[in-house]
């Protein structure tokens, strides 16, 4: 037995099988008592048929996942699984998670395009439900498979392809107030998401090595940054006149920016700026677009942006002919065969 977030586990070898669950319990009396149990169950043929789901309810299993899993992951996926939740609980609320099949989820997605639904909040709502199902299949042993994993995601466009012109970027640095300036500048060379850059603390910064760590990106793993010049001067200047300590940008009252406050700032900026159909995380994208267009390779940018998988960051393709060229610039005076074909065709056109 050994002790997990507080609680007893059981870990019990059987006919080559490795078992590990959990008693949901912190006395270890009880957790003996369990294992006891559920040993006999095993010899006498029972535990494979048994299964939590029979009797946790759907509630029950996104309450741990708020609870355990969602505090895990950045800000905007919080926000993003409470609103995805709200649909869920609507549809699932009233099932024991035996009850949720394939069928089930397959009914809820296309319940969901009946009432007008949206195919990026569909598949976000089902991304969620489907992380839920792999924790209650894999790690609480709830459930004997995951039914959202079989069911197919609704097909998305391949999304805005709006990034800023340098004109349009000088003048809406000109209708900026300082402070805004600097953030946007920042996330121009650093491609950071809105909640990573607000995020920020100065414990998190590295001016000798001149990059910076973001601990936590969308998809849990951390990443390191490399600074740009113009982005390690804007941390310069501000380790200049700052503690610090606690967050890099903050509000005037030295707190953490308030999301809605920033794109309201940023969002009357680029009216004055008259920079049309320009929201702040297209910040993001004129920094990855920035450096395809200047022939860094897909694989980096799909590094630097933090990406999960680089399919990812397959819209961006279309901006490196630059990059496909140094691709095939090495075939250039590279073997025999080419050399023959090269003599033959001015043969054959003499």
């Amino acid at each position: 037995m050994f002790k997990r977030d507080g609680k007893w586990w059981v870990s019990i070898t059987f006919r080559g099988k490795r078992i590990r669950r959990s008693t949901e319990t912190q006395n270890l009396g009880l957790a003996k008592s369990i294992e006891a149990k559920l040993r006999t169950d095993l010899i006498e043929g029972k535990y494979f048929d048994k299964y939590e789901g029979e009797r946790k309810t759907f509630g029950e299993m996104m309450d741990r996942f708020m609870k355990e899993h969602s505090p895990k992951v950045a800000q905007n996926t919080q926000d993003s699984y409470r609103a995805s939740l709200k649909h869920l609980l609507k549809f699932f609320g009233g099932l024991v998670l035996s009850e949720i099949t394939v069928k089930k989820v397959h009914e809820y997605k296309q319940a969901r395009k009946a009432a007008g639904g949206g195919a990026p909040s569909i598949n976000r709502s089902l991304a969620m439900l489907s992380k839920a199902f792999s924790l209650a299949f894999r790690e609480w042993e709830w459930v004997k498979d995951n039914p959202v994993s079989k069911v197919s995601r609704e097909k998305e466009s391949s999304g805005r392809d709006r990034w800023l012109t340098g004109e349009e970027e000088r003048r809406l640095l000109e209708h900026s107030p300082q402070w805004l300036r600097e953030i946007i500048t920042f996330d121009l060379h650093t491609g950071l998401r809105e909640d990573e850059l607000l995020s920020l603390t100065w414990d998190r910064v590295d001016l000798f090595r001149r990059v910076i760590i973001i601990q936590e990106s969308k998809n849990g793993a951390p990443r390191t940054i490399p600074l740009t010049k113009t982005a390690l001067g804007i941390l310069t200047d501000k380790a200049s006149i700052i503690n610090l300590k606690g967050i890099v940008f903050p509000s005037s009252a030295t707190k953490k920016i308030n999301a809605q406050n920033l794109n309201r700032a940023f969002n009357a900026a680029t009216r004055k700026a008259e920079v049309q159909d320009f929201h702040f995380h297209d910040l993001r994208h004129t920094f990855a677009t920035r450096l395809a267009q200047r022939g860094v390779d897909l694989y980096r940018i799909s590094k630097l942006l933090g990406h999960y998988d680089i399919s990812m960051t397959q819209r961006y393709a279309h901006h490196c002919p630059e990059s496909l060229r140094g691709g095939i610039e090495v075939l250039e005076d590279s073997g025999h065969d080419l050399v023959t074909v090269r003599k033959t065709a001015s043969v054959s056109n003499a």
